[in-house]
């Protein structure tokens, strides 16, 4: 798959993130990411039925032009009721989601999280299906372990993996880039941004929605806000340096790693947004990645990435 350097993650314009934003607000948004060069725009059926609609309305325009992903792994498409990746329903996922995106295609269909009940080898034949089919495209996987990911590939190559890869969550790179590098599967970092904590716009004193996931996320309490602190310390500290923002800092970092990362920083603001794209324009040599690197290392991230409830969410 060719697409722009940076995606939209366009989860947080109606979930996860507090209350939604306004429809027609969400279509500008995701508008103005296409016409600023953004061509791969990221959704899921666990996001709502809303969110695939309002995607799919926002991209009718320019479908042929644009990579559409979506996912399906959940019972109803509800996270808060456990895994569910059996066959007939990752077909019934398929054919909700074609409707609500208003397409004839899923570009990339995406296993949310790998589903220990089944078998990965079924769960990748019947993707294999739906693209012999002609209904999906590329098959991927989301926060899978290498394990899942090498047997998933035997049955029917993986396209892409999403997982949460960013300055302060380091963890795939021990096992799983050195895995995608090798069988030539792409990277799509989700919370890109560490849920925008690495964009310098959350501190001790922010107050969070209750339905905002972040309000019951270990590493977000507001003793953790204040520790963590110093990694935006060390991020402003070098977008000075560079005359960026520590967000367009955070996004280079990541794609000066390897040229098949696409990142997907979400947001509900335009100017973010902007902001957000303008992050693909920085350049990092290899010595400003070192500097990075050795400044964080001797910094350790306070609080896990989510609660003990929520363990299927940190996958396998």
């Amino acid at each position: 798959m060719h697409i722009s350097a940076l995606g939209l993650g366009c989860m947080g314009l109606s979930f996860g993130y507090g209350p939604a934003i306004d429809k027609e607000e969400g279509i500008k948004l995701i508008r103005a990411a296409f016409e600023q060069g953004v061509t791969l725009f990221d959704t899921a059926e666990a996001y709502g039925q809303a969110n695939e609609e309002l995607v799919g309305e926002a991209l009718t325009p320019f479908r042929k032009e644009v990579i559409i992903a979506t996912k399906f792994g959940f019972k109803n498409g509800d996270s808060k009721q456990g895994l569910d990746s059996r066959p007939e329903r990752i077909r019934i996922v398929a054919e909700q989601s074609l409707k609500r995106l208003k397409t004839d295609v899923i570009d990339l269909f995406y296993q949310h999280r790998v589903d220990p009940n089944v078998p990965i080898e079924d769960v990748a034949g019947t993707v294999k299906d739906l693209i012999m089919e002609g209904k999906v495209k590329h098959f991927g996987m989301s926060e899978a372990g290498v394990s899942s990911i090498r047997k998933a590939h035997a049955v029917q190559p993986v396209t892409a993996l999403q997982s949460e890869y960013s300055i302060w969550w380091r963890e795939p790179e021990t096992a799983i880039i050195p895995t995608l590098e090798e069988l030539g599967i792409g990277l799509v970092p989700f919370s890109p941004l560490g849920r925008g904590f690495l964009t310098g716009a959350i501190n001790e004193n922010t107050n969070f929605d209750a339905n905002d996931i972040r309000s019951i996320v270990p590493r977000f309490s507001e003793e953790n806000r204040k520790a963590n602190q110093k990694l935006v310390e060390l991020l402003s500290a070098i977008a000075m340096q560079k005359k960026a923002t520590p967000a367009q800092i955070a996004l280079g970092w990541l794609l000066a790693q390897k040229p098949w990362i696409v990142p997907i920083p979400g947001t509900t603001k335009q100017h973010r947004l902007t902001e957000n794209i303008g992050g693909a324009s920085i350049e990092l040599s290899a010595s400003d990645v070192k500097e990075i690197d050795e400044a964080f290392a001797n910094t350790n991230v306070q609080g896990d990435r989510y609660p003990a409830h929520m363990k299927q969410m940190a996958g396998k």
